[in-house]
């Protein structure tokens, strides 16, 4: 139930949480572990993992980029993946509002250690960037036949 305080047209807390939010934003999660697995809120950009028997698939939502300027590379199982959006907005322009991400990225997975680091495909397309990389044969299930 929203607390209201003279004076006050709106709930005091949801105010205070919305502040929250905003200096989470723009200092980002100091509180929380850091390493190579975390990302402050807010981080971009947005990342999803999947892995059948075969193969391991990253998609990274990323509209805007150009694909020539992505530097994606594979070391000791951990996908890295750097790049750069940049937004033009003219110098006589006045911006009232900016949420759309500019800047230099780097984001680092860690992946299984039965990925094949000579057998990564990226193709980068309206705005998602897919990297498939395969599992090693030796370690991909076989059927045994019974006799």
């Amino acid at each position: 139930m929203p607390i209201f305080l003279p004076g006050f047209e709106t709930d005091l807390f949801a105010e205070f949480e919305q502040m929250r939010r905003q200096l989470d934003r723009l200092f980002g999660d100091w509180g929380l572990s850091s390493g190579i697995r975390t990302l402050a809120a807010g981080g971009w950009p947005a990342v999803n993992v999947g892995a059948s028997p075969k193969q391991v698939d990253v998609y990274l939502f990323a509209p805007g980029l150009d694909p020539a300027k992505l530097d994606v590379s594979i070391q000791q199982n951990v996908l890295t993946v750097a790049g750069e959006r940049t937004t033009e907005v003219p110098e006589s322009a006045q911006v009232y509002r900016r949420e759309r991400f500019s800047g230099t990225f780097r984001r680092s997975i860690v992946l299984p250690e039965d990925v094949d680091p000579d057998k990564v495909t990226a193709v980068y397309r309206d705005g998602v960037l897919r990297i498939t990389v395969e599992r090693r044969a030796e370690v991909q299930p076989r059927r045994i036949e019974v006799k």
